[in-house]
Parts: structure tokens; C-alpha cells; sequence
């Protein structure tokens, strides 16, 4: 650990201080400044003093572990998870819901107009869950020797390190999941090192053992009707899935379009999705197993882009450049992007829209990830031209 001393705070790692919370990075972490300082503080609020231990110093800023709060805002609430603070999967349960909100929308909104160049007023407010505790249907457990108390911890990596913190429960899951864990803590795996995956599966989907679904259920009705909305504003007669995964987004927005194609290289998924789209009804499609850069050329002739719409939800990393510059060649009617990362999403929103190819209609956020410093975001991108022209 480094004892980097900088000339204008003296701070070194172990020194303690007493800051205040002028505001909250996307990630979880308050923000605090000594002089032109910056030290990111986690489990604190805006508005707050507390007293700190700097961890970590840096050229232009410094980590810290909050010891205590000096002055709690009015909107501090006692967290309901005993492990809240020392395990990673939560930063915001000591955080009133409803300005968990708030913070969300204002996190959106600063990272769309820092790396998009977005005007806020594209973003909506934030679609609340129903239900802010006990939703995750999918969570992944660890196992690891601790040779302090010669035996496995079994649950999930700390805040603080890449340590295993020991867990008997998760209040962010489903009840069913913690059922599970209580089967695994009973049988635990043979050693360290092991990773479990538990799962609820949604009624009425296949979904492939490693294949994704969305992780709350309880918010997916809203997601679908967002979705939806985008869809039927745009008029579009036909309809590409890219990322389509076990075909969600196709089945449900397929009665909309006069035919449909999802594009998955996970070939087990793409089975699924048939499967799934035949449970359903769903006739006027099909599934491919391919490269969305490889698909979408072909697919885009074979529809006529001014009358399509792309679906995608790509992972975390966002869209690869060669997809992005796909689209912007092409030139479909509408790009409906949902995301679960609004950094990269900014970033490729940016991308999608210069020099005025597609342009920016909304951004609705929905809090899939409560208690979390996470948010899913849908956009709703439209051809320029075509747009203006409507």
C-alpha cells in the first residue's frame, strides 16, 4: 500500500479526517474534498460530515473507509442487511428508497451530459420497483478457505478486498434463493475457489442454465410496456433483436411488427427463444444463431431499414464499434438501446448520433438493481431524417 504524500493535503494511508459530502459519484461513492482534494468515501450521503481513514492516495485523489458519521442526513435510513458495509453486492441501503431515486437520475443525467454530450432533459424520471428488497431472482455465491477459522466462507466478495464475507442470507434476493443458500451452506462445496450460481426461473420461459434473463421480475412488466411504447411511436413494420438472448424482447413486442428475427450467438439460448416463441405463438419470426455483426447486414436488406426497428441490449461492455458504425450505415428507422450500464451506454448514444445520423428521443430509467448503485436504461433513437419528418 502506498504512502504517497501530496504536498497540498499531507494526507497519507492512515490518516484520519473529518470531511463533508458535497456529492455521490456513479458507483456508490460520496465525494468529498480536502481544498481542491478529492476523496471518495463509500456508505455516506450528500449533505453529510464523517469522519474518515484514507485508505489509498493517488496523484489526484485519495480512497477512504468511513469510520463514523459525524452529522447523518435526514434521509439515512438503518440498513436491513446485517452484512451491509462488508460484503460488495449493496451500496445504497442506508439510503432512503425515494432518494435512491433521485440520486440515480441525477448520476443518469451527469454521466449522459459528461460523456454523451446529452441534455438531461432527455431522461425521465426513474421507474421505481415495487418491491425494493427480496427481487433478485439470480445470484452468485463463492467459496473461499479462510485460515483464521480453518473452514470455507461461502457467499460474497467484501466492498473492501477481494475476500469472501461469510452469509447466511441476502435480503436483496428472492426468498426461494435464500432457501438455496441455506441448501448450499448445509452441503458446501469441497473447497475454495468454487463459484454457484441460483437461480429462480421465470414462469413460462426456458432459459438455459448459463443463458441471461432479466434478474427482477417484479420490474420486468414495466420494462416490456417501455418497450412497448417505443415501438408503437415509431411505426415500425418490422423488427431486429440483437443480443436476443432466450428471445424476451422478441416475443413480447412481436404482435407489433409484421415479422421479427433475433440474433444470440448463444446457440443454446437461440433454441430456447424458438422454443419460447412457439410456447407463445409467435409465428412471424425466427431466431439466428450468429455475430451480430455478421447478421445484421443482410437482415437490414431483407426489411428495408427505413421501416425497422433495432432492438439491443448489449452487454455491460456496450456495443462493439463495429456494430455501432453498422447502424449508423444503415440506417434504421429506430434503435430502441437498453442497457444496464449508463457510462457505456452514453458513450455509444454519443457515437450513434453524431453528425446528426440518429437522433436522441428519450431515455426512461428503471430500477432494476434497488439497494444497488446499478440502473437499466431504455433509449429510444430515431433516423433524423425520418424523425423530423413524422
Amino acid at each position: 500500500m502506498s504512502n504517497f504524500t501530496d504536498q497540498t493535503t499531507n494526507l497519507i494511508v492512515g490518516a484520519r479526517c473529518t470531511v463533508n459530502i458535497h456529492d455521490m459519484a456513479f458507483g456508490g461513492e460520496g465525494v468529498a474534498r480536502l481544498e481542491d482534494f478529492v476523496i471518495f468515501v463509500p456508505f455516506v450521503m450528500v449533505g453529510e460530515t464523517a469522519e474518515v481513514e484514507i485508505t489509498e492516495v493517488k496523484k489526484r485523489f485519495a480512497r477512504a473507509k468511513l469510520i463514523r458519521v459525524v452529522q447523518a442526513s435526514p434521509e439515512r435510513v438503518q440498513p436491513l442487511c446485517p452484512y451491509f458495509g462488508d460484503c460488495g453486492g449493496c451500496q445504497y441501503q442506508h439510503i432512503d428508497y425515494t432518494a435512491q431515486l433521485r440520486l440515480k437520475h441525477k448520476q443518469i443525467c451527469d454521466l449522459f451530459q459528461r460523456i454523451g454530450g446529452i441534455d438531461p432533459a432527455m431522461v425521465a424520471p426513474v421507474i421505481p420497483c415495487p418491491q425494493p428488497y427480496g427481487y433478485r431472482n439470480r445470484i452468485m455465491i463463492r467459496s473461499q478457505w479462510d485460515k483464521f477459522k480453518q473452514g470455507l466462507n461461502i457467499g460474497f466478495i467484501r466492498a473492501d478486498n477481494r475476500l469472501v464475507v461469510d452469509i447466511k442470507e441476502c435480503k436483496i434476493a428472492e426468498p426461494a434463493l435464500n432457501e438455496q443458500i441455506q441448501h448450499v451452506r448445509a452441503n458446501p462445496p469441497p473447497k475454495g475457489g468454487i463459484k454457484v450460481v441460483l437461480r429462480v426461473m421465470p414462469e413460462g420461459w426456458e432459459v438455459p442454465k448459463d443463458s441471461f434473463f432479466q434478474n427482477n421480475f417484479f420490474l420486468l412488466p414495466r420494462l416490456v410496456e417501455v418497450t412497448r411504447q417505443y415501438l408503437q411511436a415509431s411505426q415500425a413494420r418490422f423488427l431486429v433483436d440483437v443480443y436476443c438472448g432466450v428471445g424476451f424482447f422478441s416475443v413480447e413486442l412481436a404482435d407489433l411488427v409484421e415479422s421479427f428475427a433475433g440474433v444470440e450467438l448463444d446457440q443454446m439460448a437461440i433454441k430456447a427463444a424458438r422454443r419460447n416463441a412457439a410456447a407463445r405463438g409467435r409465428t412471424n419470426g425466427e431466431f439466428v444463431a450468429a455475430r451480430a455483426e455478421d447478421a445484421l447486414p443482410d437482415l437490414l436488406k431483407r426489411f428495408s431499414p427505413e421501416a425497422t426497428a433495432v432492438l439491443i441490449d448489449p452487454p455491460r461492455t456496450g456495443c462493439l464499434p463495429e456494430s455501432l458504425e453498422l447502424l449508423r450505415q444503415t440506417k434504421p428507422r429506430q434503435i430502441i438501446y437498453v442497457s444496464c450500464h449508463p457510462a457505456t451506454m452514453a458513450r455509444d448514444l454519443n457515437i450513434l448520433c453524431a453528425e446528426g445520423v440518429f437522433e436522441l428521443v428519450k431515455v426512461i430509467p428503471l430500477d432494476m438493481f434497488p439497494q444497488t448503485a446499478h440502473i437499466e436504461c431504455v433509449a429510444d433513437l430515431r433516423l433524423k431524417s425520418i424523425a423530423h419528418s413524422q
